[in-house]
């Protein structure tokens, strides 16, 4: 059988342990970053309107950077290429904010290094869908070992900053960095535009009919007829307002918990749970979406997600934390999968890139960078109350998400 130009040569193992390892590699990076760098900053002497500053500016800039340089890397194919390019990126960016005073010289360090991050992550998505439209890759999987390797990075920062303060934390994001830059270069190259018959059961989840459109050129009117989709942008939607949700959990939550007595070592144990909670989601994706679709995974997270920030308002002793943790598997996890589940079933392979960064963009671009500066506003006055606003946030979700659950999925633009 001809192999199609379009076809990612490689056994679904191999190609899975490369994928897995950068996300393993990458998560090394966020294991650290956001449990500990507000925490820095504020050891460094910020105030909490400027490390809300620092948290929200890169958002708001993902919303040009991160849909171009996708836009670009669907263009040439060369996802692998970018990915290698802004890890360095992010290895000089680390290593700047580490020597850096004053606040607006951080803030531009730490708006590099977040940035390059960040678009990293919807392309490293592009090359893990390439596996599972193509070789039949668990997406969960793969993505899990991310989570995983988060879980211990926080653990192990936490232990870290217990013995050697809170200075250590830009170092080992620094070395985290790095990780990732190697990691990077054993990537497997992905999928060029193209198309190919997909077997049975190759896309998350399993699909019965999975074919990628024949090979056309990508051009701005697909991409304009995507964005006007009224499916995808209720997506954006309620995917966005539920992660957005998190805003004030991102950055202050570590602060708070510090000030309220919880020790060090707690608060990188809080993380990991919540984190570990979403590797059992992730393990099971595939079983779960044999029986789940991607509306009611994404109605369930924002469900979740009203109780969680609801009930983190009023300041929960360290035993009902540790429950409210583990929702963290639907306020982040099942949101996550059921927008990528959305992206591989109802776009075009052509815009797969530019769908997961616009999803990324408005998701953890425009809507969290709204939601921080809010939080940022009001935490002085509110402290933990803080989380109310933040439980209003997912009730938008969660009815844009009923609102996609009316009109179906079906009449995607876009699509082939």
């Amino acid at each position: 059988m001809p192999i199609n130009p379009g076809h990612v040569a490689g056994s679904p193992i191999s190609y899975g342990v490369r994928v897995g390892t950068f996300f393993g590699a990458l998560f090394l990076i966020y294991g650290v970053h956001l449990p500990f760098l507000p925490l820095w900053l504020e050891w460094r002497g910020l105030s909490a309107a400027e490390i809300s500053l620092v948290v929200a500016v890169p958002y708001f800039l993902r919303v040009a950077v991160s849909p171009t340089i996708a836009f670009v890397a669907d263009k040439s194919g060369r996802h692998r290429a970018f990915i290698i390019g802004l890890s360095i990126v992010a290895v000089a960016m680390a290593a700047l904010l580490s020597q850096l005073d004053g606040f607006y010289a951080m803030l531009a360090a730490a708006v590099g290094l977040s940035l390059a991050m960040t678009t990293i992550m919807p392309l490293a998505e592009v090359i893990a869908v390439s596996g599972v439209r193509l070789n039949g890759c668990d997406y969960g999987r793969m993505r899990l070992w991310g989570s995983l390797t988060f879980i211990a990075a926080s653990s192990a920062a936490a232990w870290f900053v217990g013995q050697l303060g809170i200075g250590i934390v830009i170092w080992l994001v620094l070395a985290g960095c790095v990780a990732t830059a190697a990691a990077g270069m054993l990537l497997p190259p992905g999928e060029r535009p193209g198309g190919t018959q997909l077997p049975a059961d190759a896309r998350t989840g399993g699909v019965d009919e999975a074919i990628i459109a024949p090979e056309r050129s990508l051009d701005f009117a697909a991409v304009a007829g995507l964005i006007r989709s009224p499916a995808f942008i209720l997506v954006l939607i309620a995917c966005g307002t539920v992660q957005a949700a998190h805003a004030t959990y991102y950055a202050f939550g570590s602060i708070h918990w510090s000030r309220q007595g919880v020790p060090t070592e707690i608060i990188g144990v809080l993380w990991a749970v919540g984190v570990f909670a979403e590797v059992g989601l992730f393990a099971w994706s595939r079983e779960i979406f044999r029986k789940v679709s991607a509306v009611q995974l994404m109605i369930a997270g924002a469900v979740a997600s009203v109780v969680r920030w609801g009930a983190m308002a009023f300041d929960p002793g360290i035993e009902a934390l540790f429950l409210l943790q583990t929702l963290h598997a639907l306020t982040f996890g099942a949101s996550h999968l059921a927008a990528i589940r959305f992206i591989s079933e109802s776009v075009d392979v052509r815009l797969a890139g530019t769908a997961q960064a616009l999803y990324a963009t408005i998701a953890m671009g425009v809507a969290m960078g709204a939601a921080t500066l809010l939080s940022g506003s009001f935490y002085p006055a509110l402290g933990g109350s803080t989380y109310l606003l933040m439980a209003g946030a997912a009730a938008i979700g969660l009815a844009a998400g009923l609102a996609v659950q009316r009109i179906g999925v079906r009449a995607m633009a876009g699509t082939s």
